[in-house]
This record gives structure tokens, sequence and C-alpha cells, in this order.
């Protein structure tokens, strides 16, 4: 457990070293419920150290059910962790947008592909952050690990008739989500358009590929921001195009998207675009060194 120790109270070391191995038993799909939840891997793995802790601190003759008795404890502090974020303030577009996974443009090695499927997985992540903490809860638990309805009611501290209201509603929005991103020949088409059009400063072409009502979110290292509308939108695209000397085509969680470097090739910042029906509809932007080469993506020596 990386450094963990404990059991309960006055336990032996055995004892100690049988409750880890239970406990590292079900980590899989307790950091799997908790990534889904969170958005974060980095969140998930402190609120499964918070589980172990409470394990650590419990009588363990007294759970009948570990498997039970883990999820329901993760599932509290991921809707504690949630409840937290929205008190302060943040509503679901100012949350940081999960880990990233880009994968550019050229030939893949297998090991690639496997990562840009896992990449489609991670898109629905942004999904779920569309819903309240109860419906991911609910919805998370249910729909993607069979918990019954009635024990995500203990959580949540509603009914079951309740909680599966909850599900029913986060199904509806998730269904109602565009179910392919565009990530397409279309949608790629699409935003190479929209690329084009910011760096000629073609501010009628950028209009004619976005939604009226497109959403741009942008993270960076100070915090989030959001802009919705095509006008305020392709503003802020022409602008901060003329910022990048090189611009790549690349896959980012999932969707259509762009890996900006600067003109000695540094790599800056990422963009990931959702297409529906010719255009975008939402535009996630990193703009973070840090987190763009935590993602696998490497600095280009200018060409030449």
């Amino acid at each position: 457990m990386d450094g963990l120790t404990g059991g309960g109270d006055g336990g032996s070391d055995g004892d100690a070293d049988v409750l880890a191995a239970a406990f590292e038993a079900h980590r899989g799909r307790l950091e799997a419920v908790a990534v889904r939840m969170l958005g974060s891997r980095t969140d998930a793995e402190d609120a499964l150290q918070e589980a172990w802790l409470r394990l650590s601190r419990q009588d363990v003759d007294s759970i009948d059910n570990l498997a039970g008795w883990l999820t329901t404890v993760v599932g509290r502090v991921c809707i504690d962790v949630l409840r937290s974020r929205a008190s302060r303030g943040a509503t679901a577009y100012d949350e940081r947008t999960p880990e990233l996974v880009v994968v550019e443009d050229g030939s893949p090695a297998p090991e690639e592909e496997a990562v840009l499927a896992e990449s489609v997985g991670l898109a629905m992540l942004v999904v779920l952050q569309t819903l309240t903490p109860a419906e991911r809860l609910a919805f998370v638990l249910h729909d993607m690990f069979a918990v019954p309805f009635a024990d995500i009611g203990q959580i949540l501290g509603r009914s079951t008739d309740a909680t599966k209201m909850l599900a029913s509603r986060a199904r509806r929005k998730v269904r109602g989500r565009p179910a392919d991103p565009g990530h397409g020949r279309e949608g790629r088409a699409v935003v190479a358009a929209f690329l084009m059009a910011a760096r000629e400063g073609d501010f009628d072409g950028l209009l004619a590929v976005l939604d009226p009502n497109v959403t741009l979110r942008i993270d960076n290292p100070r915090g989030s921001s959001v802009r919705i509308g095509a006008t305020e939108v392709a503003t802020v695209a022409e602008r901060g195009a003329r910022g990048a000397a090189m611009a790549w085509e690349a896959i980012v969680n999932g969707l259509p998207g762009v890996v900006f470097r600067s003109k000695d090739g540094r790599a800056f910042g990422v963009v990931g675009c959702t297409v529906v029906d010719g255009l975008i509809v939402e535009i996630v932007s990193v703009n973070d060194r840090a987190r763009v080469l935590a993602a696998g993506v490497r600095d280009r020596p200018p060409a030449g």
C-alpha cells in the first residue's frame, strides 16, 4: 500500500497485511468508480487513500460484505468531493478537464492505438461532468457498476425510488449528448477549417463552422474560464491562433483536435472539439505545458 500501514486497533502486522491484501483485491474496481466520479486519477487515488484509512480503523469482523462496504465508502468520499466543488461555486464547466490522452497524427504503433481507444472512454468523463453530484453517483454506480439502487440510496440519504429517478434523469442527459463526437473524417475536416480560418483571421470563416451556442472552456495553470456563443468564441480563437507557430492535428480525449507549438517547437496547448452536423458545438482548450507534456506530447524542433 505504498507505505500505508495499520489495521484494527491493536492488530498485529500479520492482520494488517491481510487487510491490505483484501483492499488491494478490490483496488481496480474502486479506482474505476472513483475516476468516473471525479474525472481525475489523482483525485481518485486520494479517495482510495481515504477509504483505506477508514478501513484500517474499522472492526473488520463487523463487515459482512467488504466489496459493498468499500464501494459505499468510496462513493461517499467522492460525493463529498463533488459537493465541495459545488459549494465553491464551481459548475460542471468550471471543473478541469479529465486527464489528457493525446494521439497526434501519423502512423500510430499498436500501443498507441490502444491509448486512442481508451481516450474515447475519457471523452465520456467530460459528459459525466455535466451531471449533478447525485445524478453522477447514481448513474456511475448503477449503470456502470451494477450497484443496487437501495445501496446507492443509502449513500445519498434518499429512498430507492428517488435514487432510481436520479439515475433515469442522468441517463437521459447522457443519451442526449452526441453519440459521435465527430472524430471521423467529417469532424476532423471541420476542425481543420476552423484552424485555418483562425490562422488567417477569417472571422466569417470561423462563424461558418461554429454552432451559434458553442461553448469554449479554457483550462490553464491559473484556473478555468468559459465562453459561450459563436461571436465570442471566434474572437478568442482568432486572437489565440496568433500565438502558435505550428499546429498539428490530433485526437484529444477521443475528440478531433490540435496540438499547438511555439516557434521554437515547444508544445504548450491542446484543443479538442465536439462536432455535430458539421458544426463545432463544444471546444476544450488546455493551455498548460505541464499537463500537455504529461499527456505524452513532445516538443518538435522547427523544420529546416
